[in-house]
């Protein structure tokens, strides 16, 4: 099978030719939110706030980056377990968040979501975060910094690998 090159920038269209198992390079802007961000994005909505980043088209990586050694962007950045995001998921989705990326299984609630907004859930190798570091160039808190490696940060990332765990055509490597 062929690894086919993703943009985020275009994620929401390539979820529409994407299919569960398939391997991809993902190169663009992504965001990292783990447990405590997405109580507060949450929050944030019910008191009807803005989120600190467009989440139309967005792409989450469910990951909490350690600091950056001298010289480098970002410390090891491996994925989280998704499903500790999965209770508030299926809003963001609805809201139209493009994609995730983390590790393991998702709930019922969230592939129905992921399958009608026609997005996708890729997943991330655990244990490489000092690999997954690799691929990223550039990192930058934008919210919640008091929340240390919990933070919101924006990643700049180029042919990061994953595969697809969750499509929009119903497949699940689960």
């Amino acid at each position: 099978m062929q690894i086919l090159r993703v943009s985020t920038d275009e994620i929401k269209q390539a979820a529409q030719e994407l299919r569960v198992g398939q391997k991809i390079l993902l190169s663009g802007t992504i965001y990292t939110a783990r447990d405590a961000a997405h109580k507060r994005f949450n929050r944030m909505l019910d008191d009807g706030e803005t989120l600190p980043f467009g989440i139309e088209g967005a792409v989450i990586y469910y990951a909490g980056p350690t600091p950056a050694p001298e010289g480098l962007p970002i410390g090891s950045c491996g994925p989280t377990t998704a499903g500790r995001m999965d209770v508030y998921t299926p809003r963001l989705l609805d809201l139209g968040l493009g994609g995730m990326i983390g590790k393991g299984a998702r709930s019922s609630a969230v592939v129905e979501a992921v399958n009608r907004n026609a997005s996708i859930y890729l997943c991330a190798l655990g244990g490489a975060g000092a690999l997954a570091a690799k691929c990223i160039q550039s990192c930058e808190v934008i919210a919640f910094e008091d929340l240390g490696c919990e933070s919101v940060k924006r990643l700049k990332i180029a042919a990061f690998p994953l595969i697809v765990g969750i499509d929009c055509h119903g497949g699940n490597i689960f």
